[in-house]
Parts: structure tokens; sequence; C-alpha cells
């Protein structure tokens, strides 16, 4: 079962059949029955086409935050490494990876976040940018996952790389976060053998590509939620990035106009111009 976010209402994807819902965003997906209560909702309603997903928003409330998790893949401690040993920081981002408590973060209120097929940003003082696919954990306020969906945390490797503690710079900024194309609803976790797929097209030509799978992060999914949850409440619950395995190497910078496309099945894929 898939949910999407139109200006239309609410449409609940299910087998190819699409269902429109009648029902306020914000109000609705606070549940943690919310599988249960799509399944509901919709029988006895006359299925339509996919032509009900057109002018999406972003799967996110808003009066929901997006928070963020940092080196939970070996390939993110790598190119956390590179980016800071020039500042004297490599160290903090090995020793973050081996420890009990992860790195977490806020990321963005609701209006920073835009949907599939919006414009994501990039900074006009930064010089290297990038885009990192995540799987992002939907949450309901009482901290249970009640679904997933695709998310793109742009990052500003040059700030980040200048000091650590310029991370809120690098990561916090009007379009730095991308999510959708849709909530994936499922009772089940989502599986490990999970791919995730990333290329960027710059005028046409593919100028890269990169794979890797959940089971290549190294925290679990409900320990992250936990730590995220341990200090904070949510009362409209919350969206969690749980981290990149892919990250490209220094010779490479997002530019005005890249078209950056992610892929998750079985959520789908989330698509993306930079302005």
């Amino acid at each position: 079962m898939r949910l999407y976010h139109t200006k239309a209402g609410i449409v609940a994807e299910k087998n190819n059949d699409y269902y429109l819902l009648r029902e306020e965003w914000d109000t609705f997906i606070n549940d943690d029955e919310l599988l249960t209560k799509t399944e509901l909702r919709i029988k006895g309603l006359t299925p339509g086409s996919s032509e009900l997903i057109h002018e999406l928003l972003p799967p996110i409330g808003s009066k929901q935050e997006l928070w963020a998790c940092g080196v939970t893949y070996f390939r993110s401690k790598q190119g956390r490494q590179e980016e800071s040993k020039d500042a004297g920081s490599a160290d903090f981002y090995a020793k973050v990876y081996d420890a009990e408590r992860p790195e977490v973060f806020f990321k963005a209120n609701a209006h920073r976040v835009v949907g599939h097929g919006d414009l994501v940003r990039i900074r006009k003082d930064s010089t290297w940018d990038v885009p990192e696919p995540e799987l992002t954990l939907v949450v309901a306020s009482s901290g249970k996952i009640i679904g997933y969906t695709i998310g793109n945390d742009m990052s500003s490797r040059s700030i980040e790389g200048e000091n650590p503690l310029y991370l809120p710079q690098a990561k916090t900024y009007d379009g730095c976060a991308a999510i959708g194309p849709c909530i994936y609803l499922t009772n089940e976790t989502i599986a490990a053998e999970t791919v995730i797929e990333l290329w960027v097209i710059r005028n046409r030509l593919s100028i890269f590509e990169g794979t890797t799978t959940l089971q290549q992060m190294k925290r679990k999914l409900d320990e992250l939620v936990a730590y995220v949850y341990r200090a904070c409440s949510f009362p409209e619950g919350c969206l969690i990035m749980t981290g990149t395995g892919i990250v490209p190497g220094a010779d490479f910078t997002l530019q005005s106009g890249d078209e950056i496309h992610i892929r998750m099945e079985p959520i789908g894929q989330l698509t993306n111009t930079v302005a």
C-alpha cells in the first residue's frame, strides 16, 4: 500500500488501483495503525487511475519535523573523513561510526522540504555539494515506524569539511531536502536486501551512478528512532533520514540544472532538479 500527498487530497494505491481520500494529511497520517485504517477507508470506494496522483506534495505534515542520522554506513564514514582531513577532524567520524550513540541531527521543518518533481537547492556559499540518497522513516508520535519513503539529504561538503561545527549550515537551508514520491505502508520491517540506486543526469548524460543496500547500514532502524525520541517529543510524529551509503568522490559536485534520481523499491522513485 502506498499513500500519496496531493493537492486534491490523499491518494491510496493498492494493486495498481488508486483511491482518493477526502482527508487532511496532517490529521490522517499520525496513526499507529495507519495501514489498517487506510485499508478500511478504501473499502467500498470506486478506484480511479494513476492520474489521481498528479500535483504531488512532499509526504510530510506541516507540523512535522525532518531529522537525520549520519555516519551509519562505512562509505559515509570514509566520505566524511576525506572531506574533513585538512581541518584535522577526520577522527571524529571514525569515533562516531564505532560509538554506541549514533549521530542524529535536526534536518528541516516542513517548509524547507520539497517533494517529487520539485527543485532542490545548493548553497551559494558552498563549492562542493552532493545528494545523499537515504531510506527515510515515517514515525508516529508514539515512536512506532508506520511507513517508509525516499529522502535526498542535500549536503554542502565544503562547509561541513571546513569544520564539523558548521554541520547545521551544511545541512539546513531552504530546499535542503526532498522526500517522496509516497509513503510505503507495511507492518513488516523493510527488507535488508532493499537496493538504493542514485544517478545524476547533466545535459542528458549520466555523470554519476551508485548503488548500495540496506544491509550495509551499521545501525538498526529502531535504534535510530529510539535516539531521536529519547529526549524529544513529536506530537504530530516525524520523519527520520537514516544515512547514506552512496557518497560521490571529491571530483564531483552538483550544478544548477542537474537531475537527481533515487530509486528504492517497493517505495518508488524520487526525482528532483537542482535550482
